[in-house]
């Protein structure tokens, strides 16, 4: 059987049986996939389930056999219910990192952390789990990972999803910008979400604060991630193209001046995004420490759209050079 049929035969599994009970039990269909998925890992179905609906998804779930499937294969089906799912879902935070920035990222962190035979990430906005997974994919068992995110929803389906696959994550339920229950890690990975922090009396305690409305959600959490990254830690961050040149970016400056180098800026191909507001880079940081390397020059690339095979190469074999000469980790 092919990888595409795999994930298309899980897929209309998980979408149907979601279906079925968000229409019996009231739930969105993103709420319904949780309570699909927790059916699926712990292989059965609640006692409180009529019995049509009981006789509907043992149906469905004879379908598939999880252990003959890889990580990737369970994690495409469930991205594809989840942005199913997200298309009637109102919140603006609910939204995806697009797999060719997944897979792009797990090319970085791959870069960065050559040097070490295991270590630990943190995704301090980790939504339902997408690109962490996506990341985790590309490494074995050498990643230890956390997760934190606000949102109940997406928590729990980070956890399905995350434990469907097999990873060794612990997921959090809580305000990334309060204090967080993680110890200090190797590397943050992070699609920060943009917008405005509603806590100014939590928001006061960081460097970024403004003191004119709210901070901005995603200054926070830059601080806040090297807040909790050990001495000469690295930061992978998917921020807005506007993050230097918004009304709030000096205070963002003064305090990465103070803590961190920027080791590089990767402006996201035009394409990805529907409205070019929209769009987003990579901000590639590491905190100051004794191993803290401050480059001669930092990365600074535009990538071409990701289908643009020989333009793409070209710029990751000038990417690979960087890394040899200013950072020395390959």
């Amino acid at each position: 059987m092919s990888s595409l049929s795999n994930v298309e035969k899980l897929f209309t599994v998980i979408d149907q049986s979601s279906e079925r009970i968000k229409q019996e039990e009231e739930l969105t269909y993103l709420e319904a996939l949780v309570d699909t998925g927790e059916n699926l890992f712990h292989q059965e179905i609640p006692k409180d389930v009529s019995q049509v609906t009981r006789a509907f998804l043992e149906k469905e779930y004879a379908k598939i056999n999880l252990d003959t499937m890889g990580a990737e294969e369970i994690r495409k089906a469930f991205q594809l219910a989840v942005l199913k799912g997200m298309k009637e879902a109102i919140q603006p935070h609910h939204a995806m990192t697009p797999d060719a920035v997944g897979l792009f990222v797990g090319y970085l962190v791959q870069k960065l952390m050559q040097q070490k035979k295991e270590f630990v990430l943190l995704d301090p906005a980790v939504g339902s789990g997408n690109l962490l997974t996506t990341v985790l994919n590309q490494f074995g068992e050498e990643v230890q990972s956390f997760g934190v995110e606000v949102d109940e929803t997406l928590l729990r389906l980070a956890w399905i999803v995350a434990n469907l696959q097999k990873h060794n994550v612990e997921l959090y339920h809580q305000d990334s910008i309060k204090p967080l229950y993680v110890d200090p890690v190797d590397i943050v990975v992070s699609d920060l979400p943009v917008g405005f922090y509603p806590g100014d009396e939590t928001a006061q305690e960081f460097k970024v604060f403004a003191e004119k409305g709210h901070t901005y959600a995603h200054h926070l959490l830059i601080e806040q991630s090297i807040n909790y990254l050990k001495e000469s830690g690295f930061g992978v961050f998917l921020v807005p193209n506007s993050l230097f040149s918004s009304e709030q970016a000096y205070l963002l400056q003064d305090m990465l001046k103070e803590r961190a180098v920027i080791l590089g800026m990767i402006q996201l191909p035009m394409s990805l995004f529907k409205q070019e507001s929209h769009a987003k880079s990579i901000l590639l940081l590491q905190k100051n420490g004794e191993h803290t390397i401050k480059p001669k020059q930092a990365l600074l690339v535009n990538l071409p759209s990701f289908s643009k095979k020989q333009a793409m190469g070209s710029v990751m074999s000038q990417m690979n050079a960087w890394f040899s000469s200013e950072l020395k980790r390959s």
